[in-house]
């Protein structure tokens, strides 16, 4: 007989045979006699008809084809018994063997919000405006996310230029390019292997690049030496993050290592610790000082967290994400301080050092202040830093390029970190090449120099500008309030929600602040990521906000004209304006929540008299408008 694995529930020469051919060649050799160049036919019976002949040929079996054949189809029709066999082994081959149940239960409590739920339905709505669906708007406004070149931030020239001659280097022999970015590509290729961006690097990174970030931490600091064995080039800063919560993170029980993160946090560090089932300890920023990191708060934290807990690492973000607060020199040396009388390993999150606005406030990375304060402390804390390429003036999200820097770190443990780090081979290695040019830019007197000063100095005083321009913008709308942004790239505005709002959300079995961020999305376009992702007091509700290229330039007679002209409907048309220059575009149509309807004329004379600057028409005069005119029709739905 033909063992019963041979068999499939909807048997045909084919679908028979396939699944165990080995078995088959056995089965037909040994048991039935018959010769190699039929089993063939049988693993691939098409061979027997293919209309040229073709398995006739190539097997000089025209003879015995029929033979074959009627070997097949006595398989064709199996007992009764046989097929409930067959059955049920199919049955059981397709019981999966990955499920909600099997699979890693820490991945399930992940959430990442600036991906969020918000996020995809603004992808799916941007799909179906593609195909033709009809909205209250023609775009999605991504304000989710700070990704400065997908909202139309220009790449720096240099930073381009060199990665374009390493990645094809026959361009170096060109003309065209700069001597200075020539000889830059020609140091980076050099150090590669075979002399291609291409070739693995060291597990911790191209050593010359290593090099180069030293010395400009060294820089940057003043002076304070920095040691290139302790630089780790990783993809991006979360990379660089993810390593160190994995090395630092142990224990069971009430011994569990917990980790300090501010709330409101960026979800990397939440989302990392559900993965690594770690315990997440928060301490919460001060809204009515700026979202101020106090110390006593730290401590209130760390003690509630001991009785459950061990709390063995804390977590800064400066400047802030989500909230865009600079930390003072005093408040760093305070949480220095802290760290060293509760003996807590310090991590320092700095990858917007290059964002900050606001006047008066000044960047002090953790490094320099924690050697400034002396050995009492340099020789005690151990701190781990970050930096990107991704955000600053550089804007490179998508090369994946960072570092990390450990300080007083155990030689035998950093023995240990190479070897995880060594496991993932190294990081990409483009982005490795940006990490060198971002740390040593074009200096005074090389060719590239004025361009790059020009384009750096534009984008970060744009970027300023927006960050005034944002904080002036929600502040003029009802119900919402915003702090200053001091630096990063975002703002956090409070939502003041009306309770039967929070009413309404609670029966959808959402946070109110989703709810909310849902229907600005589906009656306006714009995308916004609710706060309960990055953490907040009980009982207030924010969204966060990006602000890349906020404003336009437009003619002061054609703008004034439009926007007099808008007709009384329930939308708000600007469909002469929309221009997508940022996270914010000019809103194509406002739409009103819940279908009322209200005087656009007062409404456009509202957005004339209170907005108008000169030539510039900015992208948060209208959003603010839009967030204005349906924080109005809120307030009467559910007041």
């Amino acid at each position: 007989m033909m063992p019963n694995g041979l068999l499939c529930s909807n048997p045909s020469p084919e679908s028979m045979l396939r699944p165990h051919a080995a078995q088959m060649c056995h089965f037909l050799a040994v048991n039935l006699s018959v010769p190699c160049t039929q089993v063939e036919l049988c693993m691939y019976p098409r061979l027997i008809a293919h209309p040229t002949g073709l398995g006739r040929r190539h097997l000089g079996v025209s003879a015995t084809t029929g033979k074959v054949c009627g070997i097949l189809q006595q398989r064709t029709q199996p007992s009764e018994k046989t097929m409930n066999m067959q059955n049920s082994n199919v049955e059981a081959h397709q019981v999966k063997v990955l499920t909600l149940d099997t699979m890693n239960p820490q991945i399930k409590k992940i959430e990442y919000a600036v991906r969020g739920p918000i996020v995809q339905k603004a992808v799916d709505i941007g799909k179906q405006l593609q195909r033709g669906v009809k909205w209250p708007f023609e775009e999605v406004i991504h304000a989710n996310i700070g990704d400065g070149h997908a909202m139309g931030q220009q790449p720096i020239t240099f930073l381009r230029q060199v990665v374009a001659l390493c990645t094809y280097p026959e361009l170096i022999n060109q003309n065209g390019f700069p001597e200075d970015v020539k000889r830059r590509a020609r140091k980076i290729l050099g150090a590669c292997g075979g002399r291609s961006l291409g070739a693995y690097t060291g597990s911790q990174g191209i050593e010359s690049i290593r090099i180069d970030v030293a010395k400009y931490i060294e820089r940057r600091d003043g002076g304070i030496p920095s040691d290139p064995t302790n630089i780790f080039l990783t993809t991006g800063a979360s990379d660089g993050i993810a390593l160190m919560l994995k090395l630092l993170i142990s224990g069971s029980g009430s011994v569990r290592t917990g980790v300090m993160i501010p709330i409101p946090q960026y979800p990397l560090y939440s989302a990392l610790l559900a993965d690594f089932a770690a315990i997440q300890v928060n301490y919460y920023l001060d809204e009515e000082k700026c979202w101020a990191l106090d110390v006593a708060e730290l401590r209130r934290a760390l003690l509630e967290a001991r009785k459950h807990c061990s709390p063995k690492v804390l977590c800064v973000i400066n400047p802030g994400n989500p909230t865009g607060q600079v930390q003072s020199r005093r408040c760093i040396e305070d949480v220095i301080r802290f760290a060293a009388e509760e003996n807590l390993y310090l991590m320092a999150d700095e990858v917007y050092q290059d964002n900050i606005y606001a006047e008066g406030c000044a960047f002090h990375s953790f490094k320099k202040v924690l050697f400034e304060m002396g050995p009492e402390f340099s020789n005690k804390v151990e701190l781990a830093s970050y930096h990107s390429t991704s955000k600053g003036y550089m804007g490179e999200c998508g090369f994946r390029g960072g570092y990390m820097e450990v300080v007083n770190m155990d030689p035998q443990v950093k023995n240990h970190l190479v070897k995880l780090v060594s496991v993932r081979l190294c990081s990409p290695v483009p982005g490795q090449a940006t990490v060198d040019i971002v740390v040593d830019p074009p200096q005074c007197g090389d060719p590239s120099y004025e361009l790059f000063i020009q384009e750096k100095t534009a984008v970060l005083d744009n970027l300023a500008t927006k960050a005034r321009l944002v904080e002036e913008t929600f502040n003029t709308v009802p119900g919402i309030h915003c702090n200053p942004v001091q630096g990063a790239m975002y703002s956090f505005p409070r939502l003041d929600l009306p309770p039967r709002a929070v009413e309404a959300a609670k029966k959808c079995g959402q946070a109110p602040d989703m709810f909310y961020c849902m229907r600005l999305l589906e009656e306006t376009g714009i995308c916004v990521v609710p706060g309960s992702g990055f953490g907040q007091l009980e009982g207030t509700h924010h969204f966060r906000s990006g602000f890349h290229l906020f404003f336009i330039h437009l003619d002061t007679n054609c703008l004034n004209s439009h926007i007099l002209s808008g007709n009384k409907t329930n939308h708000f048309r600007l469909s002469h304006l929309t221009y997508c220059s940022g996270l914010f575009t000019i809103l194509e149509n406002i739409t009103l929540c819940f279908g009322e309807s209200v005087n656009s004329s007062c409404y456009c004379n509202w957005v004339v008299k209170r907005w108008w600057r000169g030539a510039y028409v900015q992208t948060a005069v209208l959003i603010a408008s839009g967030f204005k005119f349906c924080w109005a029709v809120w307030k009467r739905a559910f007041s």
